[in-house]
């Protein structure tokens, strides 16, 4: 049985044009009116899975889509950095962001792991390859990272070297170990469309 999950990347939020570690903060008025404007381009789904963040249940709701709010796809816990600047910590800790940054096993932030991150979302894509039919998940962009390593196979080190835009979708399809994926499609073209 072929699966296919397709994540969705939230739209755009006030934490993300600041490059502030998400804080809850839900999507500004630009990213809603874009998520709005994107509604009805994505293809019919047999379940629809929303990570928790207000900014992926918001960008959902905008895209007309009801689906569950499922933990499991969460974004990173970033621990004590969360609603900080990138900037203001790389001032306070440079060794801490860079340690991060370089090592996926380090959560300098006493949070989550870049590898924690990876294995829980290999487990949850390992357990969505069961379901039949297409998954539309909302979720943020460090959970298609992770997944895109998983599926690839690629090292835990490229996380950081993957571009997740607001507002694309990223299809994976295949079953339990073996995964294809199609990158970054903006939502609101038609499927299939490279412009």
């Amino acid at each position: 049985m072929t699966s296919r999950v397709m994540m969705v990347s939230p739209a755009i939020s006030a934490a993300l044009r600041e490059a502030r570690f998400d804080d809850g903060c839900p999507l500004d008025a630009t990213g809603a009116a874009r998520a709005r404007s994107a509604a009805g381009s994505l293809p019919a789904a047999q379940r629809v899975l929303v990570s928790p963040t207000p900014r992926c249940r918001e960008t959902a709701s905008a895209l007309g889509l009801d689906g569950a709010v499922e933990t499991a796809p969460a974004g990173l816990d970033v621990g004590g950095w969360r609603g900080r600047t990138l900037a203001d910590v790389s001032a306070d800790a440079p060794d801490a962001v860079a340690r991060w940054l370089a090592d996926p096993t380090a959560a300098p932030h006493g949070g989550e792991s870049v590898h924690q991150l990876c294995e829980r979302v290999a487990a949850w894509l390992d357990e969505a390859a069961g379901f039949s039919g297409r998954t539309v998940a909302v979720v943020e962009p460090e959970i298609v990272r992770a997944a895109a390593v998983r599926a690839l196979g690629a090292p835990e080190s490229a996380f950081w070297r993957i571009d997740v835009p607001p507002l694309t979708a990223t299809e994976f399809s295949g079953r339990v170990g073996r995964w294809n994926a199609t990158f970054g499609r903006p939502l609101g073209l038609a499927e299939g469309s490279t412009h």
